[in-house]
Protein backbone atom coordinates (compact mmCIF):
# COMPACT_ATOMS: atom_id res chain seq x y z
CA UNK A 1 0.00 0.00 0.00
CA UNK A 2 2.67 2.58 0.88
CA UNK A 3 4.33 1.78 -2.74
CA UNK A 4 1.15 2.58 -4.15
CA UNK A 5 1.22 5.44 -2.08
CA UNK A 6 4.83 6.80 -3.24
CA UNK A 7 4.10 6.12 -6.53
CA UNK A 8 0.76 8.51 -6.89
CA UNK A 9 2.37 10.72 -5.42
CA UNK A 10 5.42 11.03 -7.29
CA UNK A 11 3.13 11.12 -10.52
CA UNK A 12 1.17 14.38 -9.02
CA UNK A 13 4.40 16.06 -7.06
CA UNK A 14 7.36 13.73 -8.73
CA UNK A 15 8.74 16.82 -8.17
CA UNK A 16 6.04 18.22 -10.10
CA UNK A 17 8.06 18.83 -13.36
CA UNK A 18 6.57 21.15 -15.51
CA UNK A 19 9.52 20.54 -18.33
CA UNK A 20 9.70 17.26 -17.83
CA UNK A 21 7.74 13.86 -19.03
CA UNK A 22 9.56 9.86 -19.40
CA UNK A 23 12.59 10.36 -21.32
CA UNK A 24 12.66 7.75 -24.30
CA UNK A 25 15.39 7.26 -27.05
CA UNK A 26 12.52 9.52 -29.13
CA UNK A 27 11.52 12.30 -27.06
CA UNK A 28 15.12 13.38 -24.38
CA UNK A 29 12.97 15.77 -22.33
CA UNK A 30 14.94 17.78 -19.76
CA UNK A 31 14.40 16.93 -16.33
CA UNK A 32 15.14 19.15 -13.49
CA UNK A 33 14.58 19.11 -10.20
CA UNK A 34 12.41 22.23 -7.66
CA UNK A 35 11.14 23.02 -10.98
CA UNK A 36 8.62 25.09 -9.38
CA UNK A 37 11.13 27.53 -9.27
CA UNK A 38 10.06 27.65 -12.82
CA UNK A 39 6.31 28.42 -12.63
CA UNK A 40 5.37 32.02 -13.69
CA UNK A 41 4.50 33.37 -10.29
CA UNK A 42 2.76 36.30 -11.61
CA UNK A 43 -0.47 36.96 -13.37
CA UNK A 44 0.67 39.82 -15.56
CA UNK A 45 3.47 38.09 -16.93
CA UNK A 46 1.45 34.79 -17.29
CA UNK A 47 -1.12 36.85 -19.70
CA UNK A 48 1.52 37.43 -21.80
CA UNK A 49 2.68 33.63 -22.07
CA UNK A 50 4.81 33.10 -19.32
CA UNK A 51 7.55 36.33 -19.84
CA UNK A 52 8.58 39.25 -17.96
CA UNK A 53 12.47 39.54 -19.06
CA UNK A 54 12.12 42.66 -21.30
CA UNK A 55 8.46 43.73 -20.30
CA UNK A 56 8.45 47.01 -18.46
CA UNK A 57 9.03 47.13 -14.94
CA UNK A 58 6.82 46.39 -12.32
CA UNK A 59 6.61 44.73 -8.87
CA UNK A 60 7.09 41.21 -9.79
CA UNK A 61 10.16 41.74 -11.37
CA UNK A 62 12.18 39.31 -9.35
CA UNK A 63 11.63 36.11 -10.91
CA UNK A 64 12.44 37.89 -13.73
CA UNK A 65 14.91 39.68 -14.09
CA UNK A 66 15.53 42.01 -10.88
CA UNK A 67 17.79 44.41 -13.27
CA UNK A 68 14.47 45.79 -14.35
CA UNK A 69 13.56 47.50 -10.61
CA UNK A 70 16.15 50.62 -10.73
CA UNK A 71 13.86 51.67 -13.69
CA UNK A 72 10.83 50.99 -12.07
CA UNK A 73 8.86 54.82 -11.68
CA UNK A 74 7.70 53.72 -8.39
CA UNK A 75 9.81 53.86 -5.02
CA UNK A 76 8.53 51.26 -3.90
CA UNK A 77 6.13 48.54 -3.67
CA UNK A 78 4.41 45.31 -2.78
CA UNK A 79 2.87 42.54 -4.13
CA UNK A 80 0.84 39.22 -3.92
CA UNK A 81 0.00 36.62 -6.01
CA UNK A 82 -1.36 33.47 -6.20
CA UNK A 83 -1.23 30.44 -8.98
CA UNK A 84 -3.38 27.61 -8.39
CA UNK A 85 -1.98 24.23 -10.01
CA UNK A 86 -3.70 21.17 -11.38
CA UNK A 87 -6.69 22.35 -11.03
CA UNK A 88 -8.50 19.41 -13.14
CA UNK A 89 -7.23 16.91 -10.69
CA UNK A 90 -7.68 18.45 -7.28
CA UNK A 91 -7.87 21.61 -5.29
CA UNK A 92 -5.27 22.03 -2.72
CA UNK A 93 -2.21 22.50 -5.11
CA UNK A 94 -1.01 25.93 -5.42
CA UNK A 95 1.53 28.15 -5.48
CA UNK A 96 1.72 31.60 -3.41
CA UNK A 97 3.92 34.32 -4.08
CA UNK A 98 4.96 37.60 -1.93
CA UNK A 99 7.25 40.44 -3.54
CA UNK A 100 8.63 43.68 -2.09
CA UNK A 101 10.73 46.21 -4.01
CA UNK A 102 12.66 49.88 -2.97
CA UNK A 103 14.44 52.04 -5.06
CA UNK A 104 17.11 53.04 -2.21
CA UNK A 105 18.04 56.18 -4.98
CA UNK A 106 18.57 56.84 -8.96
CA UNK A 107 21.22 53.76 -9.85
CA UNK A 108 20.27 51.43 -6.77
CA UNK A 109 17.23 49.18 -5.63
CA UNK A 110 16.98 46.08 -3.67
CA UNK A 111 14.27 43.50 -3.64
CA UNK A 112 12.90 40.01 -1.60
CA UNK A 113 10.64 37.81 -1.87
CA UNK A 114 9.26 34.41 -0.96
CA UNK A 115 7.66 31.76 -3.06
CA UNK A 116 5.84 28.79 -1.48
CA UNK A 117 4.63 25.53 -3.20
CA UNK A 118 1.95 23.66 -1.45
CA UNK A 119 1.23 20.62 -2.39
CA UNK A 120 -1.45 19.49 -0.58
CA UNK A 121 -2.28 16.79 1.70
CA UNK A 122 -1.11 12.92 1.59
CA UNK A 123 -2.22 10.37 3.44
CA UNK A 124 0.30 7.95 4.43
CA UNK A 125 -1.03 4.40 5.56
CA UNK A 126 0.02 0.75 5.56
CA UNK A 127 -3.65 -1.08 5.14
CA UNK A 128 -6.95 0.28 4.04
CA UNK A 129 -8.46 0.29 6.89
CA UNK A 130 -5.49 2.57 8.95
CA UNK A 131 -6.34 5.80 10.03
CA UNK A 132 -3.01 7.20 8.12
CA UNK A 133 -0.55 10.01 8.84
CA UNK A 134 -1.10 12.97 6.89
CA UNK A 135 1.95 14.75 5.32
CA UNK A 136 1.52 18.31 3.78
CA UNK A 137 4.24 18.41 1.49
CA UNK A 138 5.83 21.55 0.18
CA UNK A 139 8.28 23.90 -1.27
CA UNK A 140 9.41 26.97 -0.83
CA UNK A 141 12.51 29.50 -1.85
CA UNK A 142 13.49 32.80 -0.64
CA UNK A 143 15.62 35.45 -2.27
CA UNK A 144 17.06 38.72 -2.08
CA UNK A 145 18.38 40.70 -5.22
CA UNK A 146 20.35 44.08 -5.55
CA UNK A 147 20.45 46.02 -9.04
CA UNK A 148 22.85 48.86 -10.40
CA UNK A 149 22.00 51.22 -12.38
CA UNK A 150 25.14 50.74 -14.56
CA UNK A 151 23.91 54.02 -17.33
CA UNK A 152 21.35 56.04 -17.99
CA UNK A 153 20.20 53.56 -20.03
CA UNK A 154 21.38 49.60 -18.47
CA UNK A 155 21.33 47.75 -15.39
CA UNK A 156 22.55 44.39 -13.90
CA UNK A 157 21.20 42.66 -11.05
CA UNK A 158 22.10 40.01 -8.73
CA UNK A 159 19.65 37.30 -6.97
CA UNK A 160 20.38 35.21 -4.28
CA UNK A 161 18.38 32.37 -3.41
CA UNK A 162 17.80 29.44 -0.47
CA UNK A 163 15.65 26.69 -1.55
CA UNK A 164 14.22 24.26 0.39
CA UNK A 165 11.94 20.91 -0.72
CA UNK A 166 10.23 18.90 1.76
CA UNK A 167 8.68 16.28 -0.61
CA UNK A 168 9.85 12.92 0.81
CA UNK A 169 7.53 10.68 2.55
CA UNK A 170 8.44 9.07 5.64
CA UNK A 171 9.21 5.34 5.98
CA UNK A 172 10.69 2.88 8.56
CA UNK A 173 14.10 2.54 6.35
CA UNK A 174 14.68 5.87 5.19
CA UNK A 175 15.12 9.25 6.21
CA UNK A 176 12.44 12.08 5.30
CA UNK A 177 14.71 14.89 5.30
CA UNK A 178 14.34 17.84 3.48
CA UNK A 179 16.69 18.98 0.80
CA UNK A 180 18.20 22.60 1.42
CA UNK A 181 20.31 24.61 -1.69
CA UNK A 182 20.84 27.78 -2.27
CA UNK A 183 21.34 29.66 -6.10
CA UNK A 184 21.64 33.11 -7.76
CA UNK A 185 20.35 34.42 -10.23
CA UNK A 186 22.22 37.49 -13.09
CA UNK A 187 20.88 39.70 -15.19
CA UNK A 188 20.76 42.87 -16.95
CA UNK A 189 18.23 44.88 -18.60
CA UNK A 190 18.38 47.56 -21.00
CA UNK A 191 15.58 50.49 -21.56
CA UNK A 192 16.50 52.69 -24.60
CA UNK A 193 15.41 56.67 -24.20
CA UNK A 194 12.47 57.23 -25.76
CA UNK A 195 11.94 57.38 -29.06
CA UNK A 196 10.37 60.22 -31.98
CA UNK A 197 8.18 59.44 -34.33
CA UNK A 198 5.90 61.15 -36.96
CA UNK A 199 3.04 60.01 -35.40
CA UNK A 200 3.31 58.43 -32.52
CA UNK A 201 6.76 57.92 -29.52
CA UNK A 202 8.34 54.13 -28.69
CA UNK A 203 10.33 52.69 -25.93
CA UNK A 204 13.18 49.63 -26.68
CA UNK A 205 13.51 46.92 -24.07
CA UNK A 206 15.54 44.34 -23.56
CA UNK A 207 17.25 41.84 -21.06
CA UNK A 208 18.74 38.54 -20.19
CA UNK A 209 18.94 36.62 -17.14
CA UNK A 210 20.49 33.26 -15.95
CA UNK A 211 18.52 32.28 -13.26
CA UNK A 212 19.16 29.64 -10.91
CA UNK A 213 22.88 28.97 -11.36
CA UNK A 214 23.87 26.38 -8.05
CA UNK A 215 24.71 22.96 -7.09
CA UNK A 216 23.18 19.48 -8.05
CA UNK A 217 20.10 18.17 -5.75
CA UNK A 218 20.53 15.23 -3.70
CA UNK A 219 16.45 13.59 -2.93
CA UNK A 220 18.01 10.04 -1.47
CA UNK A 221 20.64 8.22 -0.30
CA UNK A 222 21.44 7.01 -3.51
CA UNK A 223 24.35 8.78 -6.23
CA UNK A 224 21.77 10.16 -7.77
CA UNK A 225 21.42 13.61 -7.89
CA UNK A 226 19.25 16.42 -10.22
CA UNK A 227 20.50 19.74 -11.58
CA UNK A 228 19.11 22.85 -10.25
CA UNK A 229 16.27 24.25 -12.81
CA UNK A 230 18.91 26.93 -14.36
CA UNK A 231 17.76 28.61 -17.16
CA UNK A 232 18.83 31.59 -19.60
CA UNK A 233 16.71 33.96 -20.83
CA UNK A 234 16.40 36.32 -23.70
CA UNK A 235 13.51 38.82 -24.76
CA UNK A 236 12.95 42.11 -26.26
CA UNK A 237 9.63 44.00 -26.82
CA UNK A 238 8.97 47.96 -27.58
CA UNK A 239 6.44 50.14 -26.74
CA UNK A 240 4.46 51.89 -28.73
CA UNK A 241 3.09 54.93 -26.83
CA UNK A 242 0.34 56.40 -29.75
CA UNK A 243 -0.30 59.02 -27.58
CA UNK A 244 -1.00 59.84 -23.34
CA UNK A 245 -3.52 58.08 -22.96
CA UNK A 246 -2.74 54.59 -25.06
CA UNK A 247 0.08 52.23 -24.98
CA UNK A 248 0.67 48.81 -26.88
CA UNK A 249 3.76 47.00 -26.59
CA UNK A 250 4.84 44.04 -28.66
CA UNK A 251 7.55 41.40 -26.89
CA UNK A 252 9.01 38.04 -27.42
CA UNK A 253 11.55 35.46 -25.18
CA UNK A 254 13.95 32.99 -25.88
CA UNK A 255 14.45 30.08 -22.48
CA UNK A 256 16.98 27.80 -22.57
CA UNK A 257 17.26 25.18 -19.63
CA UNK A 258 21.06 25.58 -19.04
CA UNK A 259 20.79 21.19 -18.15
CA UNK A 260 22.68 18.26 -19.82
CA UNK A 261 20.54 16.25 -22.54
CA UNK A 262 19.84 12.40 -21.82
CA UNK A 263 21.57 10.38 -24.02
CA UNK A 264 21.93 6.69 -25.12
CA UNK A 265 25.36 6.50 -24.94
CA UNK A 266 26.06 3.00 -25.97
CA UNK A 267 23.32 2.25 -28.10
CA UNK A 268 20.78 -0.19 -26.67
CA UNK A 269 17.98 2.18 -26.36
CA UNK A 270 17.57 3.05 -22.81
CA UNK A 271 18.26 6.61 -22.04
CA UNK A 272 21.93 6.63 -20.37
CA UNK A 273 21.56 9.11 -17.13
CA UNK A 274 24.42 7.93 -15.68
CA UNK A 275 26.95 9.87 -18.34
CA UNK A 276 24.94 13.05 -17.65
CA UNK A 277 23.39 13.07 -13.83
CA UNK A 278 26.56 11.25 -12.32
CA UNK A 279 29.70 12.83 -13.77
CA UNK A 280 28.87 15.72 -14.75
CA UNK A 281 28.50 18.89 -11.98
CA UNK A 282 26.33 22.21 -12.09
CA UNK A 283 28.79 24.27 -13.74
CA UNK A 284 29.88 21.66 -16.40
CA UNK A 285 26.49 20.99 -16.81
CA UNK A 286 25.88 24.51 -18.21
CA UNK A 287 28.39 24.20 -20.59
CA UNK A 288 27.93 21.42 -21.72
CA UNK A 289 23.70 21.90 -22.55
CA UNK A 290 24.47 23.73 -25.77
CA UNK A 291 26.30 20.88 -27.43
CA UNK A 292 25.47 17.68 -25.77
CA UNK A 293 22.54 16.49 -27.26
CA UNK A 294 22.77 13.30 -29.70
CA UNK A 295 20.72 14.92 -32.15
CA UNK A 296 23.46 17.56 -33.09
CA UNK A 297 22.43 21.13 -33.84
CA UNK A 298 19.05 20.22 -34.82
CA UNK A 299 17.79 19.00 -31.00
CA UNK A 300 19.54 21.66 -29.51
CA UNK A 301 17.65 24.16 -31.34
CA UNK A 302 14.30 21.91 -30.13
CA UNK A 303 15.01 22.69 -26.20
CA UNK A 304 14.64 26.22 -26.67
CA UNK A 305 11.09 27.64 -25.86
CA UNK A 306 9.82 31.01 -27.50
CA UNK A 307 7.25 33.60 -26.70
CA UNK A 308 5.38 36.35 -27.94
CA UNK A 309 3.10 38.83 -25.84
CA UNK A 310 1.20 41.80 -26.57
CA UNK A 311 -0.35 44.18 -24.17
CA UNK A 312 -2.37 47.58 -24.10
CA UNK A 313 -2.55 50.11 -21.41
CA UNK A 314 -5.17 52.51 -21.18
CA UNK A 315 -4.24 55.74 -19.01
CA UNK A 316 -2.14 53.38 -16.94
CA UNK A 317 -5.42 52.25 -15.33
CA UNK A 318 -6.67 49.59 -17.16
CA UNK A 319 -4.81 46.70 -19.73
CA UNK A 320 -5.35 43.66 -21.63
CA UNK A 321 -2.73 41.13 -22.64
CA UNK A 322 -2.24 37.80 -24.98
CA UNK A 323 0.75 35.70 -25.51
CA UNK A 324 1.61 32.64 -26.64
CA UNK A 325 4.21 29.87 -25.87
CA UNK A 326 5.45 27.57 -27.59
CA UNK A 327 8.31 24.52 -26.92
CA UNK A 328 8.68 21.42 -29.48
CA UNK A 329 6.69 18.09 -28.87
CA UNK A 330 9.88 16.24 -28.03
CA UNK A 331 11.24 18.54 -25.48
CA UNK A 332 8.01 18.94 -23.03
CA UNK A 333 5.08 19.79 -25.63
CA UNK A 334 4.16 23.00 -23.83
CA UNK A 335 2.18 24.64 -26.10
CA UNK A 336 -0.66 27.49 -25.32
CA UNK A 337 -2.86 30.53 -25.64
CA UNK A 338 -3.03 32.83 -22.66
CA UNK A 339 -5.31 35.66 -22.08
CA UNK A 340 -5.16 38.63 -18.93
CA UNK A 341 -6.50 42.00 -17.97
CA UNK A 342 -5.50 44.37 -15.22
CA UNK A 343 -6.96 47.33 -13.40
CA UNK A 344 -5.91 50.01 -11.17
CA UNK A 345 -7.62 51.43 -8.14
CA UNK A 346 -5.94 54.23 -6.31
CA UNK A 347 -2.78 52.78 -4.70
CA UNK A 348 -3.65 48.82 -5.92
CA UNK A 349 -3.06 46.63 -9.04
CA UNK A 350 -5.11 43.71 -9.50
CA UNK A 351 -4.13 41.41 -12.03
CA UNK A 352 -5.81 38.29 -13.93
CA UNK A 353 -5.14 35.86 -16.41
CA UNK A 354 -6.09 32.67 -17.84
CA UNK A 355 -4.22 29.57 -20.14
CA UNK A 356 -5.73 27.99 -22.85
CA UNK A 357 -3.84 24.31 -24.10
CA UNK A 358 -3.17 24.17 -27.52
CA UNK A 359 -1.40 21.29 -27.09
CA UNK A 360 -4.03 19.02 -27.00
CA UNK A 361 -2.38 15.79 -26.52
CA UNK A 362 -0.34 17.40 -23.59
CA UNK A 363 -2.28 17.93 -19.83
CA UNK A 364 -0.84 21.43 -19.22
CA UNK A 365 -0.87 21.48 -15.28
CA UNK A 366 -1.86 25.37 -15.36
CA UNK A 367 -4.67 25.01 -17.13
CA UNK A 368 -8.30 25.47 -15.27
CA UNK A 369 -6.99 27.73 -12.72
CA UNK A 370 -7.57 31.92 -13.08
CA UNK A 371 -4.22 33.49 -12.08
CA UNK A 372 -4.26 36.33 -9.81
CA UNK A 373 -2.13 38.94 -8.56
CA UNK A 374 -2.43 42.24 -6.33
CA UNK A 375 0.18 45.03 -5.78
CA UNK A 376 -0.09 47.92 -4.01
CA UNK A 377 2.35 51.46 -4.82
CA UNK A 378 3.68 52.25 -1.29
CA UNK A 379 5.53 55.23 -2.80
CA UNK A 380 1.83 57.10 -3.39
CA UNK A 381 0.90 56.49 0.70
CA UNK A 382 2.13 59.60 2.52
Amino acid sequence: MKKSLVLAFLLVAGCLKIVQAQATKEYRVLTVGVPFLLVPGDARAAGMGDMGIATAPDTYAQQWNAAKYIFNPQDQGIGLSYVPYLRKLTNDINVGQLNYFRRLNERSAFAASIRYFNLGEVSSRQSATETGLILRPNQFAVDGSYSLKLSETFAMGITARYIRSDLKIQTSIEDAAAINSFAVDISGYLESRLLHFQNFEGQWRAGFNISNIGPKLKYSSSNEESFLPTNLGIGAGFDFILNKDNTLGVYTEFNKLLVPTPSDSNADGVINREDDYYNKNALEGIFSSFTDSPGGLQEELKEITWAVGVEYFFKNNFSLRTGYRHESPEKGFRQYLTLGTGFTYSIARIQLSYLFSTAHTQVNPLEGGLRFSLAFDLSKIR
